[in-house]
């Protein structure tokens, strides 16, 4: 007989699990024989102790199975190829998901996406899509893979028949202090992602103050474990490791995030580093698929397809096919919605900005409701920052450090008093640093059919 507490037991106990019970626990949370107590006790278990190699992929495989694996063929021709996009999670990251997938879209790759929600300090993918209104953040499974048909791509959540295991640990991890522990995070990932039936996955491992994984030696630990759970689910993989101890873009939030999305796609504003960012991991894709043969192809792959609109059209066609507006690109004030209050919020001396605390920035935002505190919060999706200094910038009376959007002026006094002990000012400009540290990579490979060329 299965009883829950006895496999909380062993992994309190430093006891190593067998796959048999990793796997009865987790189909006892899918179908709920296994209640939200039990769910905590066991993650703060794994939390503490950690697991062993064997242990994490046995716990990825489980939350796969606990649903529906996609196959791709059909509906898709054969020799195409699916690659997903992911990322460890950071402040201002979330966007990078939505301008990296309709850009490999563009260049002929098929990127569906299986994307989570706000956890901890930094936001979700769905809550910012969510901000999009009539978008459809969880449809059916046959819709999900027709748009990915017709587009190219499409960014949702777990469904209901995808990983569900996953989606209540998730919400669970995320109130109970369990967020930041290797195994459950490389079980989160790539639970969905392997549900989602990819040939390959590139992703992002972020360190710094705007991540979970604080040190680069960390991120390299936490990229490290994806690759070698990855490696033993012969899913082809490559990691990269970056830093974010800074914002990541010029926007924090949902709604603001979404007009930031859309300006970039139409190059009206393209941030420095988030360009580098979204163009080094779609390369990477392209690459990865086998679309191109070598890195400045799939470089120049990419910018040209941001470049001449290309880009553009796929993320309108999948907003489109997955119910959000039809003119959302020509039109987003009529959608999104507006805070209240949105003013400049300025440092108390000038000088440049030398670094910020992007975890402190990223709960005053979930303070204000950009996230969540508890698993059933709604989400304000007009709360944000937007116009984010980044380090190097100028900061004094005529250089802001973001524009606040806030609610109320008490909600926005509060905010502004966190955002300015959050950015530390100094008289001379700092030197850059680089976004990308590292890359990992499986020893599988995806070998692309030749008569499909490149496109």
């Amino acid at each position: 007989m299965f009883l829950p507490q006895e496999t909380i037991r062993k992994k309190r106990d430093r006891e190593i699990l067998t796959a048999a019970e990793i796997r009865e626990f987790v189909l006892g949370i899918a179908d709920g024989t296994v209640n939200h107590g039990q769910i905590g006790a066991f993650t703060m278990a794994v939390f503490l102790n950690g697991m062993t190699v064997e242990e994490r992929v046995s716990l990825t495989l489980a939350m796969r199975a606990s649903g529906r694996v996609i196959d791709w063929q059909p509906p898709l021709e054969p020799g195409s190829v699916v690659i997903e996009k992911h990322s460890s999670g950071g402040v201002g990251d979330e966007k990078v998901t939505l301008l990296v997938l309709p850009i490999v879209a563009a260049c002929g790759v098929f990127a569906p996406n299986i994307s989570g929600r706000s956890l901890g300090h930094t936001g979700g993918e769905l809550d910012v899509l969510e901000s999009i209104p009539g978008y459809a953040i969880e449809p059916a499974t046959d819709v999900f893979v027709r748009t990915v048909a017709e587009v190219g791509t499409a960014i949702i959540g777990p469904t209901g028949d995808l990983a569900p295991a996953d989606r209540i640990i998730f919400h669970v991890r995320d109130v109970t202090a369990t967020v930041e522990s290797i195994p459950l995070i490389v079980a989160s990932i790539l639970s969905k992602k392997l549900a989602a039936g990819p040939h390959g996955l590139v992703m992002t491992v972020p360190f710094g103050t705007g991540a979970f994984m604080r040190e680069e030696a960390q991120a390299a630990e936490l990229a490290g474990a994806l690759v070698e759970v990855a490696e033993a689910a012969e899913l082809p993989m490559v990691a990269l490791i970056s830093d974010l101890d800074q914002v990541l873009g010029d926007s924090v939030g949902n709604a603001p995030q979404i007009r930031e999305v859309i300006a970039f796609l139409k190059g009206i504003a393209q941030e420095a580093r988030l360009r580098e960012t979204v163009l080094t991991i779609a390369a990477e894709i392209v690459l990865l698929a086998g679309a191109v043969r070598d890195p400045a192809s799939a470089m120049s792959m990419v910018t040209e397809k941001l470049a001449d609109g290309s880009a553009a059209q796929r993320f309108a066609a999948m907003v489109r096919a997955l119910d959000g507006p039809a003119d959302l690109m020509t039109d987003p004030d009529q959608y999104l919605v507006q805070a209240d209050i949105v003013a400049p919020v300025y440092a108390t001396t000038t000088g440049f900005v030398a670094s910020m605390d992007c975890y402190r920035i990223g709960m005053a935002l979930v303070a204000m409701g950009a996230g969540r505190v508890n698993p059933d919060d709604a989400i304000d999706f007009a709360v944000g920052i937007s116009r984010a200094a980044h380090v190097g910038d100028a900061a004094g009376p005529d250089a802001p450090l973001c524009l606040l959007h806030a609610r109320t002026a008490a909600q926005w006094d509060h905010a502004a008093a966190e955002l300015r002990s959050a950015y530390q000012i100094a008289e001379e400009r700092p030197p850059a640093a680089p976004i990308f540290r590292g890359r990992l990579a499986t020893s599988q490979v995806i070998r692309r059919p030749r008569d499909r060329g490149s496109q």
